[in-house]
């Protein structure tokens, strides 16, 4: 399941005489980020969930063993309709990222301005591990899309009565290496969200920013 970037637990804005500084400014535009990840957080569990319901329905079919060929093609065809959803969150996920990564751009901004010594050198790693995470996610979405585009072949072949074991063979042996693919990229985009999130925290403490958290 992926991960996403966290808030901090209350948005304190310390504005001076002068506005805001551009670390208060780079805060508000690394919680502004958050927010538009939020639609990208609410896709996890009803894709988790489709996942699991187009799985129990792989299951029926392999289990009929092509026996009640009436049954498999409705059964396929109801695990296509949950492929269409899959990949319609995906392309809802995808634009919440790419939100993300535009807002992500007004944090450079503000980050590069900043003079202190190690609250300049945290937004550094900051940047970094942000850019990383985006570019992780990048393969991953391309890599997820590939094997539902390979999981939509699957449910068409069985809709074919004259459907030819080794080629199903075949076609099962592509998307399990497929979604290997995608389990790595999944595991290295949460790797990159959880480092990001904890260097998040260390620029705040380096940049004096009152969070509210303890």
């Amino acid at each position: 399941m992926l991960t996403g970037v966290s808030a901090a637990m209350a948005g304190t804005v310390l504005a001076g005489c002068m506005g805001p500084s551009p670390s208060e400014q780079a805060y508000e535009a690394l919680e502004n980020v958050v927010s538009k990840e939020a639609p990208f957080k609410k896709e996890q569990e009803p894709l988790l969930k489709l996942e699991q319901e187009e799985n129990k329905l792989y299951n029926e079919i392999v289990a009929l063993g092509m026996n009640d060929f009436d049954k498999i093609k409705k059964l396929s065809a109801e695990a296509l309709e949950l492929v269409e959803d899959r990949k319609a969150r995906i392309a809802s996920e995808e634009k919440s990222i790419q939100a993300s990564e535009e807002a992500f751009k007004d944090a450079e901004e503000a980050l590069g301005k900043i003079e202190e010594k190690e609250a300049a050198a945290e937004g550094e790693e900051l940047q970094k591990l942000m850019n990383d995470r985006y570019d992780a996610y990048g393969k991953l979405a391309a890599s997820y899309k590939v094997a539902a585009a390979l999981d939509e072949e699957l449910y068409q072949m069985f809709q074919k009565k004259d459907l030819k074991l080794e080629d199903l063979e075949a076609h099962i042996e592509k998307i399990n290496a497929s979604y290997k693919e995608v389990k790595e990229l999944n595991t290295k985009f949460n790797e990159y969200t959880d480092q990001y999130n904890k260097a998040k925290k260390e620029f705040y403490s380096a940049a004096d920013i009152n969070t509210g958290e303890e």
